[in-house]
């Protein structure tokens, strides 16, 4: 497998604090690779920083080996780097086939709005067919009308990934997908997230429940304090001592 995205050197500062030092990673196309680390490691910083929210102060950033960094969100989302959020964020008001077909906006010629508002129609009707295979392949199928008020917790999420999908990304970045989730809610999401990467689209995921994410990710990048302290297979990382120092701790070696 080619590399989708590459960073390498990669630093991010907040003042006298350096959130991200250094940092060296690739993601592989159809890749699942699980990033984790102590709260503070700067796992989000980085993930901030590859789609264009902060600004680094030094290093490099390529997807699809042209350079991404300093373009703003909406450029990197056009060239197929789409993320999710620690918190759901659907936009209120509208049925659960709209808010999917909102993710498919920077893949839309004749804008967003037309699309909403039905005056694209050849892209409407294109968008409008993909969204739907999107919501039924998260599982929303019978709920494509509802508002999204009534969704669960656990819906609102799988909705962020159809979302996500409709814009046609090659990379998704994943932000703690599990966290709230019940145990067959967490069955269900990495079964869709393997589904994703069978498509051949790339994912990056954060994640803190080592039960959900060691399982499903094909190698683990471990930081701590801003830096990589390990990138390798599941069990590999899983046996480092200073990932079990860092992070994993008595949990790892007793499990």
């Amino acid at each position: 497998m080619g590399s989708i995205l590459q960073v390498a050197k990669l630093t991010k500062r907040f003042g006298g604090l350096t959130a991200v030092h250094d940092l060296d990673f690739e993601v592989r196309e159809g890749e699942i690779l699980g990033m984790i680390g102590p709260n503070g490691a700067g796992k989000t910083t980085t993930f901030n920083v590859v789609a264009g929210t902060y600004a680094a102060d030094s290093g490099e950033v390529r997807f699809a080996g042209e350079p991404i960094l300093g373009l703003p969100p909406h450029r990197i989302a056009a060239r197929g780097v789409m993320r999710t959020f620690q918190h759901n964020r659907p936009f209120a008001g509208m049925p659960v086939i709209d808010n999917v077909l909102v993710g498919a906006h920077t893949r839309f010629a004749a804008g967003l709005w037309s699309l909403v508002l039905g005056t694209g129609r050849s892209d409407e009707a294109q968008k409008r067919e993909r969204a739907e295979e999107l919501v039924r392949f998260v599982g929303l199928g019978e709920l494509r009308a509802a508002d999204v008020t009534t969704l669960s917790f656990g819906q609102g999420r799988l909705l962020e990934i159809a979302r996500a999908l409709a814009g046609e990304p090659r990379l998704i970045l994943f932000d703690e997908p599990a966290a709230g989730l019940t145990p067959p809610e967490c069955a269900r999401l990495a079964e869709i997230i393997r589904g994703i990467a069978a498509r051949g689209i790339a994912v990056l995921l954060i994640e803190h429940d080592m039960h959900f994410l060691l399982p499903l990710a094909q190698r683990v990048v471990v930081l701590d304090f801003g830096a990589k302290i390990a990138d390798g297979l599941p069990h590999e990382v899983r046996a480092n001592p200073a990932v079990m120092d860092a992070y994993l701790g008595r949990h790892a070696s007793a499990a």
